[in-house]
């Protein structure tokens, strides 16, 4: 006779035990609180009341304001004066911006190096101008500037020149040197703190391989602080657009050669100060605002890019 094995009792399955899910803190958002409050009523609050009042505008004979959606805008892309104000300032950019980075990189270099004696009082001299408030450099510079007074009409008297930082076709010029002697020292200091954090082994490794100074800067300075000279180029880019204590202040001293649409910000500023069109204002601040973080955006992403 043969035994037959009686088939094995099955086992029933454990109920996977419930998964706690932790619980969440809110003790992190009691100490950013007081931020985000703050961040609302500065930032926030101020963008979405300009953007409403952008979808306004004033009725001349009725008084009040009415609806009218984004006729206001349709007006901005189509006003030459907006558009003459925004040429303005992209040429400004375009050759201001590169010279005074440039400035500022060749500045960190030469401080970060150790051939340069008395680097801390360098370091100083330069980043000094920043700390001097811009109406205060506007009015020093607007009266070196002038050429029946100051530093430029001496220069004209003694060499017998003709020379107006002030006219029209020297202005912009003028007013850039105003611009980079201001704020080179700063972008100086991003580039130099960028310098001081590479690792050393990057120069141990260069100066093995044989570089000499000029290829130490091109193969490792430069390729280690590419993000820092990205935030710079962001931080100038959005200063150029943003351009108006300068020509603003120089305008009391050549009010017929800086109208008040000179720059998109002193159109923007004049509409509301001294036209009362807060709503036609509000817009133009807003277009330029898109137009600036667009831009921004595109040089960020292109920079991270290249970084990867």
């Amino acid at each position: 006779m043969t035994s037959t094995a009686a088939p094995p009792v099955p086992v029933p399955a454990r109920p996977a035990p419930p998964v706690r899910r932790p619980r969440r803190k809110w003790r992190g958002w009691l100490f950013v609180a007081p931020f985000m409050l703050v961040f609302a009523l500065t930032f926030i609050a101020p963008v979405v009341y300009a953007f409403v009042l952008s979808l306004y505008r004033d009725q001349a004979f009725f008084g009040g304001t009415v609806f009218v959606g984004a006729d206001n805008y349709a007006q901005v892309l189509g006003d030459p004066k907006f558009w003459e104000a925004f040429q303005r300032v992209l040429v400004f950019l375009a050759v201001q911006v590169p010279i005074m980075l440039l400035l500022a990189l060749v500045a960190a270099l030469a401080i970060d190096s150790a051939r340069l004696h008395a680097a801390g009082f360098f370091r100083v001299v330069i980043f000094l101008p920043y700390a001097v408030p811009a109406v205060v450099a506007a009015l020093m510079w607007g009266f070196i500037y002038g050429d029946h007074f100051g530093l430029a009409a001496d220069f004209n008297h003694l060499f017998g020149t003709a020379v107006a930082p002030l006219s029209p076709s020297w202005l912009l010029t003028s007013i850039g040197n105003v611009v980079t002697w201001e704020f080179a020292g700063y972008n100086m200091l991003i580039f130099y703190s960028a310098l001081k954090v590479i690792p050393k082994e990057l120069f141990e490794a260069a100066a093995i391989d044989g570089a000499g100074t000029f290829r130490t800067i091109l193969s490792v300075k430069l390729p280690a602080i590419r993000g820092a000279i990205v935030v710079a180029t962001i931080f100038s880019i959005i200063g150029s657009f943003q351009l108006f204590n300068e020509p603003n202040i120089m305008r009391n001293l050549v009010p017929n050669t800086i109208g008040t649409f000179y720059t998109p910000n002193m159109y923007a500023y004049n509409l509301s100060f001294n036209g009362q069109q807060y709503n036609y204002s509000a817009t133009v601040a807003i277009v330029m605002g898109v137009i600036t973080a667009v831009i921004a955006y595109v040089v960020q992403l292109r920079g991270s890019r290249k970084e990867m």
